[in-house]
Formats: structure tokens, sequence, C-alpha cells
């Protein structure tokens, strides 16, 4: 047996015992979860009856899939114990690097091929973040908000501050707002389908049970034989290309690239993460849970809009819901370890 398939059965090992001894902790969670999604839905609507139209529901639907999808991502630094501060801007760049791509009259790849693309460039910046983080031992709250002042100049410098457009592109648009089923944007399907994937890599690949392991015990992980560094990296480079697939469903849902779009995200999906049950302390990951985190996440953010509330109370209020949440997540690792 190879040492990375040893190491496979050690990790997980590591991973799957806690959880087998407290299956029932994580599943009560869910419930919570959509518990205090539904008591949320039904105070907007005795707040104000237009918030139970589909209409408003669509928009929170798809308004979710875009925070859901670099949540999910997300979810595979915090599980290592790592902290990603760029998913926001991150996506914007990925979506105006597709625009320029796709749309330049220097460049004008086929739109198909530019996304392809998008997505290889988001791997690599991926991979450039987890060096700096494995190899030359940066903090990842550090290079990740480097990162993040990084891609939001780029962005801006590539546009020239200027929004790009998709108006060649007639059907790029309906890829995120078009509606296979009525009432409901493609976009929820494209959520849904990273959701699962995003399930599989983290439950029956290397890639989510290393990033468990190191987050569990990154040095118990290396003295299994686990190339930790190397390991990080390639989480790393997953997480980006989540995010460079939620820059490509914004984009069509604006059908356009907006530069200076894209500080702020990065809260509402870390917020997501750890409402969903992934904890911050690492060790530990909730697809199904962020999914739900997401959900509740643009819930929040649509019923304070109708309401009339304002944008810095919006945020106030995005801010006291990630305190409760990392809160949970302390209680949660106390209660463990007693």
């Amino acid at each position: 047996m190879s040492t990375d398939q040893s190491s496979v059965a050690t990790s997980s090992g590591t991973a799957t015992a806690t959880p087998g001894r407290t299956r029932r902790g994580p599943e009560l969670q869910k419930f919570a979860l959509l518990g205090a999604l539904l008591l949320l839905f039904l105070a907007f609507f005795i707040a104000t009856p237009n918030f139970l139209t589909i209409s408003n529901i669509s928009g929170i639907l798809l308004a979710a899939s875009v925070t859901g999808i670099l949540a999910l991502g997300t979810n595979f630094v915090i599980a290592t114990g790592g902290i990603d501060l760029s998913v926001g801007t991150g996506m914007t760049l990925f979506s105006v690097l597709l625009a320029v791509l796709g749309t330049s009259a220097h460049i004008g790849l086929p739109l198909p091929a530019a996304i392809l693309l998008t997505l290889v460039i988001g791997a690599l910046v991926g991979m450039f973040v987890g060096f700096l983080v494995s190899y030359m031992k940066i903090p990842a709250f550090i290079a990740t908000l480097a990162m993040m002042m990084a891609t939001q100049g780029l962005s801006l410098i590539i546009t020239s501050s200027t929004p790009q457009y998709f108006t060649e592109h007639a059907w790029f648009r309906q890829v995120a707002t078009g509606q296979l089923i009525p009432r409901i944007p493609n976009a929820v399907f494209i959520f849904a389908v990273v959701a699962l994937v995003a399930w599989f890599l983290m439950n029956r690949t290397l890639v989510g049970r290393y990033a468990i392991a190191i987050g569990s015990n990154a040095e118990a992980t290396k003295l299994s034989g686990v190339n930790t560094r190397r390991w990080t990296m390639y989480i790393y480079m997953t997480a980006f290309v989540f995010t460079a697939v939620a820059g490509i469903v914004m984009a069509s849902r604006l059908n356009s690239a907006q530069p200076a779009l894209g500080v702020g995200y990065e809260l509402e999906a870390i917020a997501a993460v750890v409402i969903g049950g992934t904890s911050l302390a690492g060790g530990r990951a909730a697809i199904g849970g962020t999914v739900i985190g997401a959900t509740l996440m643009a819930t929040l953010n649509n019923g304070l809009q109708i309401l009339g509330i304002a944008q810095e109370w919006q945020r106030i209020a995005v801010a006291i819901v990630i305190l409760i949440a990392v809160w949970g997540d302390s209680v949660r690792r106390n209660r463990a370890a007693s």
C-alpha cells in the first residue's frame, strides 16, 4: 500500500470517528437550521405579505445560489483551519476575466472556451494562494487579505473601472436567469449540482479527507506520511475553482461584469459556512448545512431590503449573525472537548 493510500485510512478514521460517536449532533443541527429558516420566512411574511410572492422567493434562491457556491468552496479552506477573505473580490475578478476573454475585440474567444479558461485561471490563482500559505508559511488570513486587495485592484485595472457587458452573447444570461422549470432560475440547479460536487469532493476524495485531517491535527497528519504542504495547495486550488464558478454565475445573472462588485460577499460566505456547522477551528465540514446557511443569509438580506431597512443596518445584522454563529461554534467545540 502506498503512503497516500495508507494515510487515507488514517485520516479517514480520524475524520469519521468523532462524527460516528455524535452522529445525532450534526443531524439535529441541520433540523435546527431548517427550523430557523422557516421561522425567518414566517417572521418576514408577518411583517410584509409581499415577502412570500413567487417572484420574491425566486429572487432569494437566485441570490442564495451565488453566495452558496462561494460558501461551498470556502468550506474546504475553513475545514483546514484556514480562512479565505478573497472570495468576494476573487469572484469579481473571474467575472471580469470572463468578460475580457469572451468579449474583447483583441481576444474574443468563443464564450464557452472563455468559461473553461476562466476556471483554469481560478485553479492557478488558488494554487498560488495555497503556495503562499503552505510553502511560504504566510498565515491564511494575511495571504487571502492580500489577495482580496490584489483581485479588487486587478478588476479595476483590467476594465479601467468600466462595467463589461455580454451584449453579443444573448444566450449567456439564460445560464443563470433562464428557467428550465417555470419560476425556478437555472442558477438554482447550478447551485445544486455544485453542492453535490462539493459533497463528493469532501466525503469521497483525498482533497476532502486531507482538509479534515489537516484541520483536525496538521502535525499528526504530516507524521502519518501525508505531504500536508502539497495537499494544502490543492485544497486552496479546489476552493478557488468554486469561486470562479460563482464569478461565472454572477456574470450571467447580471449579464455583465461589474469591477466594483464583490466586497462583502466574503462575510456572507463565511457566515453561511459557520452557520451550516463547519468549525472555524478546522477539522469539520458540513456541505448540507452550508446550503441551508446560504439560503438563510439570502433570506435575511432579502427580508431586510423589503422592509426598507437601510443597507448599513443590513451589514450590522449580518455581523450579528456571524457573531452568533461563531459563538455557537465555540460552544459546540467546548462541549465536544468536555
